[in-house]
């Protein structure tokens, strides 16, 4: 043991008599503090004024902002559904018109009507389904093509159907037809 470890062990009881004041040491370290004086820019009532108005500005900005988008939008889907709504008419007629003479055609079986029509039921659904993906606002351009490619695949379809029934031979007098 070092000497004044010694010391210290022996005078143990004399360095417990004097306690700090903890009061007194504090307002010692009160008194050396600066306390920064502030800024009165910010608690002037024209400054809070001038930033409100900025902020109703800013605001009133991004809500007219937003509506404008919006309108720009709606006018594009109306365009879009107008241009469809215009195919939907033309060729929805057509094909129901073919599968009419399709569904009367004497000259074709039934079990050959059946399988036929549900191949264009097929179509329909793929025509389903391009019209969902529109609603979703993909690139419209390419699923309107797609939507008159398939109009105009299953009036091809009908059409070369009806020639090859008309053109057919007669084999029997059974009324049997090669397709």
């Amino acid at each position: 043991m070092d000497d004044l470890e010694k010391y210290i062990k022996e005078n143990k009881l004399l360095f417990d008599e004097h306690k700090a004041d903890r009061s007194k040491m504090w307002d010692n370290i009160e008194s050396r503090i600066e306390i920064p004086k502030s800024n009165r820019l910010w608690r002037s009532p024209l400054l809070k004024i001038a930033a409100s108005i900025l902020i109703l500005i800013g605001g009133v900005s991004i809500y007219k902002l937003s509506n404008i988008s919006d309108f720009n939008q709606n006018q594009q889907n109306n365009t879009v559904h107008n241009e469809l709504h215009d195919i939907d008419t033309y060729y929805k007629g057509l094909v129901s018109l073919q599968v009419q003479l399709v569904k009367n055609n004497q000259k074709l079986q039934p079990e050959d009507k059946k399988e036929f029509l549900s191949f264009i039921d097929e179509l329909d659904n793929e025509y389903e389904a391009l019209k969902l993906e529109m609603t979703k606002n993909l690139n419209n351009e390419y699923i309107l093509e797609a939507i008159i490619n398939n109009y105009k695949k299953r009036i091809e379809l009908i059409e070369n159907l009806l020639k090859q029934v008309n053109n057919s031979k007669k084999l029997n007098s059974n009324e049997d037809y090669i397709l």
